[in-house]
């Protein structure tokens, strides 16, 4: 149990992190569709080589993210909640599925992976995963809400 903690500290962690990445992210874009759309992405994209490529996998992954991030909350809902094993296999494919984005989405993910662990500890134990976990969830679906449904997709929770 030890071991549990230890990761869903860690995870806790790291979703802060990139939480708090994912909510300042969208509005320096806003900003930048206000009026100056012109001067922030070439200086995005001179600052990151890479920026353009990774823009263009972001974008065309982004509908098959937010249906994966869907797809995984279900699952992760249907879990008896008393089955530690369940909301750690929710966990391992969450973690996996994070690998395969990134920018804002990435947060998607590692949100999820944080409840799922959060609530394999808690499943052992009778109780509930903490709020903070259920919160880094719903921050991270509000934050990547206005990506998805442009790809045509609702996140649900």
């Amino acid at each position: 149990m030890t071991v549990k903690k230890i990761l869903a500290l860690a995870a806790v962690v790291g979703v802060a992190g990139l939480t708090g990445c994912s909510v300042s992210a969208p509005a320096p874009a806003e900003t930048a569709d206000a009026g100056q759309s012109a001067s922030p992405a070439p200086s995005s994209t001179s600052s990151a080589g890479a920026g353009p490529s990774a823009s263009s996998a972001a974008s065309g992954s982004a509908k098959e993210a937010c249906e994966r991030f869907n797809s995984l909350f279900a699952d992760y809902a249907a879990v008896p909640s008393g089955d530690a094993n369940g909301y750690e296999d929710i966990y391992l494919e969450a973690e996996d599925a994070k690998d395969t984005v990134s920018g804002d989405l990435q947060g998607l993910f590692a949100s999820l992976s944080l409840l799922a662990i959060d609530h394999s500890s808690a499943a052992e134990s009778g109780g509930e995963p903490a709020q903070a976990s259920k919160d880094a969830v719903r921050d991270a679906v509000f934050a990547n809400s206005g990506t998805c449904s442009a790809e045509g997709v609702t996140l649900k929770l």
